[in-house]
């Protein structure tokens, strides 16, 4: 069932409903993604592999159009990545490339105290760019992010760590995808990067955070599209009690996706979406979690789904940051209730066949990717431009 943050499409002025084709128009008259433009087409299961392999592993996908295939993290442990061949639905990928270390033994080298982990990956120009983040930075030391590597993982030469931006390494740290060609001039840049939700929630965004960049430039700053710091929570106060699906301490974002001809920039994760509660998970009604700490049990598979035209008047200045939400968002059904620990690893796009891989993170040694396909003729909303009123 589609759940809309009340109010939400009020903010972009009044919307025609239209049955259209989703190609090559201005940027402000493409249209908006809804839930019914996500049309489910099946899944596959990643291989099997000998070691920890991809068991409670599945994260930080990239979509390689060369091979059709997706680069993908295993072991939460091990931090290795392998590239999976894409197979016919309802099959099992093949290994491409095994499990091996992508940064080089330079994983550590990112800073901040404590456990590392890969956040996300990006084939762009023949190269593979690879983000990374401090599990639990208490002091917040972290300060870069970004490495730069070839394509085969068996090539040791790795460069990086690099700083991308000014607000923090929390916000830089995670998934990143490509902006399709029509926007990327007026956006400055050709891709997307971002993080949200991590530990120590204060060291990165309430909701849904990205920033645009030039993989080529790397090291320069990323500018802003949106984010969400403890001064300006727009989508909800962090530790409300009742139910806020659309942020809330359980809210997880591992994937962003700017499909080619839309207006829209989506975002993928999980989040709880019964009431909050703070405590040991018997008390607060959590039967899928044992650990004491933040609920909102049943969680589920969820899309927070963006206007780029918003997006683009924070880029210009017209708009803060955390002024934009989403003008809608919506359960992704077909993963069913998730585990807040093993939920969604990551998202990926495929921009020839307009496909969107989204995998969930597996507590078994095949983890499962769910592919769906942005239709091209369906009823679709167009947004108004944005207004250049700047929130206080």
């Amino acid at each position: 069932m589609m759940q809309s943050k009340p109010g939400l499409l009020a903010l972009l002025g009044t919307a025609v409903l239209l049955t259209t084709s989703i190609g090559a128009q201005a940027q402000t008259s493409q249209p908006l993604v809804q839930q019914a433009n996500m049309v489910y087409k099946g899944q596959f299961r990643l291989p099997t592999v000998t070691g920890n392999g991809f068991t409670y592993g599945g994260t930080a996908i990239s979509y390689n159009a060369a091979n059709d295939s997706l680069f993908v993290v295993g072991h939460v442990y091990d931090q290795d990545m392998a590239e999976v061949k894409i197979p016919a639905l309802g099959g099992t990928g093949t290994l491409l490339q095994a499990l091996k270390d992508p940064l080089g033994g330079k994983l550590e080298q990112i800073g901040g105290s404590g456990s590392k982990r890969i956040g996300g990956s990006l084939v762009f120009n023949n190269k593979l760019y690879v983000t990374a983040f401090t599990f639990y930075d208490g002091d917040a030391s972290q300060s870069t992010t970004h490495f730069q590597r070839s394509l085969s993982l068996t090539d040791s030469s790795v460069t990086g760590p690099y700083k991308v931006g000014s607000l923090g390494a929390g916000f830089y740290s995670g998934y990143m995808g490509t902006i399709p060609a029509e926007w990327q001039s007026q956006f400055g840049g050709p891709a997307l990067v971002g993080n949200c939700c991590l530990s120590v929630i204060s060291r990165t965004s309430y909701g849904p955070a990205v920033s645009v960049f030039n993989p080529e430039t790397i090291g320069q700053n990323a500018t802003a599209l949106v984010y969400y710091t403890s001064d300006h929570q727009t989508l909800g106060q962090y530790g409300a009690s009742g139910v806020h699906p659309v942020f809330n301490g359980t809210t997880r974002i591992t994937g962003v996706v700017f499909p080619t001809g839309t207006s829209t920039v989506l975002f993928f994760g999980e989040t709880g979406v019964g009431n909050y509660c703070y405590g040991e998970a018997a008390a607060c009604g959590d039967p899928s979690n044992e650990s004491k700490g933040e609920h909102a049990y049943p969680y589920h598979a969820y899309v927070w789904a963006y206007n780029a035209n918003d997006l683009l008047a924070v880029k210009n200045g017209s708009k803060p940051a955390y002024s934009v939400t989403p003008y809608t968002t919506w359960e992704l059904s077909e993963p069913g209730n998730v585990s807040n620990d093993f939920g969604i690893g990551g998202a990926a796009y495929d921009a020839v066949g307009n496909r969107v891989f989204v995998i969930e993170k597996g507590t078994d040694a095949s983890p499962v990717v769910y592919v769906y396909q942005i239709s091209n003729s369906v009823a679709v909303v167009r947004p108004n431009p944005p207004t250049s009123v700047v929130t206080q």
